[in-house]
């Protein structure tokens, strides 16, 4: 089973992922995914089939990765970091409204994007699961849920909180959302005895 691009270490498998993702971006630009072939990805990044099968199962854990991908480069470039305070979940939350609605902003984009929505969904929640777990991995929480539960409850609702704000016609601007989601969210993340303070102001990082 090949292994998830955050495990990769060796550059040239890193290359080579790197060609295929931006293959796939490329074609997409002109195409609707339903309509691109595996081959056509290949011969668009010069690689054989063999070679994409190396690293991913289908043209779907593809695009998974690709999302996924994207929006871990946002996080990064942000340096954001899941720790003990609220400013912290809140810099993931102000990302991810980012990302949708960069990921939205384009209207045939929009259109592409909605036949592949489960995968769409499947890699962002995946990211910040995996940011919120980096926080949470020492946590000892006496409500006696786990921490990977409770990391994964905590990424659905900030993805399906901001899922509803993207779509909401006349909705207000990011920064003025983030801490009424990060009311929502901040229950679960108490239960892991990792953020201090429900009520406090969540900063924003740029």
């Amino acid at each position: 089973m090949p292994i998830s691009d955050c495990e990769v270490r060796d550059p040239r498998i890193k290359r080579t992922r790197q060609l295929l993702q931006s293959a796939l971006r490329t074609l997409m630009q002109n195409k609707s995914f339903e309509e691109i072939s595996v081959q056509d990805i290949t011969e668009t990044a010069t690689v054989n089939r063999a070679t994409f099968y190396d690293h991913y199962t289908d043209k779907y854990a593809l695009l998974e990765a690709l999302v996924a991908g994207s929006f871990q480069m946002l996080l990064e470039e942000r340096a954001i970091r899941y720790g003990t305070c609220p400013s912290a979940a809140g810099a993931i939350i102000l990302a991810t409204c980012d990302f949708l609605t960069q990921s939205h902003s384009n209207g045939a984009d929009c259109q592409r994007q909605s036949a592949f929505e489960p995968l769409v969904e499947a890699a962002i929640t995946t990211a910040i699961r995996r940011v919120l777990m980096e926080g949470l991995k020492d946590a000892s929480p006496s409500s006696g849920i786990s921490p990977e539960m409770i990391a994964t409850t905590a990424s659905w609702a900030i993805y399906g909180a901001v899922k509803e704000w993207s779509k909401t016609s006349g909705r207000p601007p990011a920064e003025e959302v983030v801490p009424l989601i990060l009311q929502l969210v901040l229950p679960i993340l108490q239960s892991a005895g990792s953020v201090e303070s429900q009520h406090a102001t969540p900063v924003a990082q740029s």
